[in-house]
């Protein structure tokens, strides 16, 4: 599966323009954000980096979640996804950062249900926060490749929002 060009290169073409940079914490899409931003043109002039932190151990340690938090959602809450967020942003001192956290096979905990949450955040404030909702039966590979492209069109949502207001 591949993400439309013209999405990527929207995104690329924007972060140029306003000489802004990016970084992306994932768990559930482990790697598919980082990937995607590493495919757009010009990358390293905005894209400054990501990480997967796909365990609760991980997030805590490195994105500074909530331990406790964590552990009663099995990592997966709002709360988690918008600290994720802003942490990613400070480690790589970046103005834009997302994050992404959820499920992508249908497992008790989540009671059997797929989805996730994202945050964006935009000079170290969360100004977007959403949860995605799939049906239960979604391959777990088409789920993170939903989720990435739902996230990078949101994204792109969120670049136009903040170029008006300039």
């Amino acid at each position: 599966m591949k993400l439309q060009q013209s999405l990527l290169d929207y995104i690329s073409h924007s972060l140029l323009a306003t000489n802004e940079t990016i970084s992306v914490a994932e768990s559930v899409t482990s790697g598919l954000l980082q990937f995607s931003f590493s495919q757009m043109q010009n990358a390293s002039l905005f894209y400054k980096g990501g990480m997967t932190a796909y365990t609760i151990e991980e997030k805590v340690k490195i994105l500074n979640v909530d331990r406790k938090e964590a552990e009663e959602c099995d990592g997966v809450s709002q709360s988690i996804a918008d600290k994720m967020a802003l942490s990613v942003a400070k480690l790589f001192s970046t103005d834009w950062s997302i994050a992404v956290t959820g499920f992508v096979t249908p497992i008790r905990s989540s009671g059997y249900n797929l989805f996730s949450f994202f945050s964006i955040g935009y000079k170290n404030e969360v100004i977007l926060s959403k949860k995605i909702e799939l049906h239960h039966k979604t391959q777990a590979e088409n789920a993170q490749w939903y989720y990435a492209e739902f996230i990078l069109g949101c994204f792109k949502s969120e670049l136009n929002q903040v170029s008006i207001l300039k």
